[in-house]
């Protein structure tokens, strides 16, 4: 597999499993950490798939995900939700908001490298 991958966490333990993973796959991974200027960041980039954490500094992941999915240029992003919250109304909530697929954590590499593939492949 190749392609653009952009991570938005703020854990950096997680960020750098995360790349390594995908960097492994033939990916070509960038990472950022804060909410705040995620958006821009994700203009700038214009990843093939985002992975997206819920609790970030600045803004949360699910505001994020609203703004993705407002704008025509990143309605059909797919992004993979990752969070340590992983109650029913949290993946209810990222669902509405258009998330491709929620993924918590701890998440073995096995279902990222799998996940990714999916999302980048339907």
């Amino acid at each position: 597999m190749s392609g653009r991958v952009l991570v938005i966490e703020d854990e950096p333990n997680i960020t750098e499993a995360i790349s390594f993973i995908l960097s492994r796959d033939g990916w070509d991974v960038a990472c950022h950490a804060d909410g705040a200027t995620a958006l821009e960041v994700i203009r700038e980039t214009a990843p093939d798939l985002l992975i997206l954490d819920v609790m970030l500094p600045g803004q949360s992941g699910y505001d994020i995900l609203r703004e993705l999915r407002a704008a025509p240029a990143t309605r059909d992003l797919p992004v993979l939700v990752l969070t340590a919250r992983s109650q029913q109304p949290d993946r209810d909530l990222a669902a509405r908001l258009g998330a491709s697929r929620f993924m918590s954590k701890p998440f073995s590499n096995a279902d990222i490298r799998a996940a990714v593939r999916e999302m980048v492949q339907a």
